[in-house]
């Protein structure tokens, strides 16, 4: 006869086993065993002398055809952005006097001119700047180089978005991928075709690429709440599953910069009161930028290794979506800005700067370079701002080259 007290046992372990089953499939269901090792293993941050420097930086993957709507909807969508947006964000500033900074990654296959004219007129009033994006399937090399590079010199010579590499005269451009497919990331290799991704982008002159983090797709990278470096295997998918960190000293490596934004788990807003949502940096109706997510981003302490005291936040939304807006352009995102402002801009344990992709790709390459200080000085450190974009002096030069930044400027704190 069984004792009770190994039936009791053989309870207790049964249902430890059918939990266990239940949070696997919870995990395998949000493709959370993908990153979930790195998120556990996460390293604490160095100590920190000085202040710490917050660049903040929205980036949209910016769809006006969104649902294949009509023009007239398009129009009504761009129209409030080009309303809307200056009137929100002229009433927040950043230690440097800026408002907040919009970058507006537009993708290819939904061109139309008066859309983009619109933005670029946002752009020429000191709110953002224009960026690509893209969505394509079964895609080849020579129809991905054609559609990149007339897509580049069409920003450039009509709207006057993205700059010049003042050393080699290529335009250079921050990179999403849509549907979050970069490098053929999918399991079922749709929404890209391109094993050989990576390359292409170095080679037509993207300067980084911004569309991490994607969880809960399957396309998320094991590596997580990182800065780095990955080198394109031509003959397999996801080459930037892993890479190399960007470090203070180091230099440029492999293929193309990754510039992830913050992803973790949110214990305070669980699922059915049991699993942890994903905290993957998406700002929406849905999942609002409330002060408790702001301030997740800011302990998440994404940096360039050898310089924690300057940290990146980049997040992300998809702007033109109806139900959105009202998150994005009006009290939700008054009060993320006024909640930035407010804890993370006393200059004397936050200093806040408001950033576009490309001035965090400039500040990135700043801090690999060895220089300290303040880092708006480096705002345009690598590549000047685009023909079109709003001028902005620094603290330090009003347009601050690579060769004067290595010879030493003064601190401007």
């Amino acid at each position: 006869m069984i004792q009770p007290i190994v039936i009791a046992l053989l309870v207790v372990a049964a249902m430890g086993a059918a939990l266990g089953l239940v949070a696997w499939l919870a995990i395998r269901s949000r493709n959370m065993q993908v990153w979930l090792g790195s998120y556990l293993r996460r390293r604490r941050h160095p100590p920190v002398k000085g202040p710490i420097h917050v660049m903040f930086c929205f980036v949209d993957h910016y769809e006006p055809a969104w649902g294949r709507v009509d023009l007239e909807t398009q129009r009504r969508r761009v129209d409030r952005w080009h309303r809307d947006y200056p009137a929100m964000a002229s009433q927040h500033r950043d230690a440097d006097g800026r408002p907040p900074q919009h970058t507006f990654f537009y993708p290819e296959e939904e061109y139309l001119p008066e859309h983009l004219d619109k933005l670029a007129e946002l752009c020429a009033n000191g709110y953002g700047e224009i960026e690509i994006h893209l969505h394509h399937d079964n895609d080849t090399p020579d129809n991905f180089r054609a559609t990149i590079a007339r897509f580049n010199e069409l920003l450039h010579a009509r709207h006057g978005a993205l700059s010049r590499d003042p050393r080699t005269g290529q335009l250079r451009f921050g990179f999403i991928h849509g549907n979050w497919s970069l490098d053929n990331s999918r399991a079922d290799g749709r929404w890209c075709g391109l094993n050989n991704e990576l390359i292409l982008l170095r080679e037509l002159g993207c300067y980084a690429d911004f569309t991490l983090p994607s969880a809960p797709s399957e396309t998320q990278t094991r590596t997580i709440n990182a800065i780095y470096y990955a080198t394109d295997d031509p003959h397999g998918p996801k080459s930037h599953d892993t890479g190399t960190r960007v470090k203070v000293g180091g230099e440029a490596s492999g293929d193309l910069m990754i510039v992830q934004g913050p992803l973790g788990l949110d214990w305070k807003r669980r699922r059915k009161g049991i699993m942890p949502r994903i905290e993957n940096a998406d700002v929406r109706h849905s999942c609002p930028p409330t002060p408790e997510r702001v301030d997740a981003w800011i302990r998440t302490g994404i940096h360039v290794e050898g310089r924690p005291e300057w940290i990146f936040v980049k997040i992300h939304t998809h702007g033109t979506q109806e139900r959105d807006m009202d998150t994005l352009l009006g009290a939700p995102a008054h009060a993320m800005h006024a909640h930035l402002e407010r804890a993370y801009n006393d200059g004397e344990r936050y200093v806040l700067h408001y950033v576009t992709a490309r001035e965090t790709y400039n500040i990135i390459k700043a801090a690999e370079a060895g220089l300290d200080g303040n880092p708006s000085r480096y705002r345009d450190y690598e590549l000047p701002p685009p023909p079109g974009a709003a001028r902005w002096a620094s603290p330090a030069m009003p347009h601050a080259q690579r060769a004067d930044a290595l010879a030493g400027v003064p601190d401007m704190e």
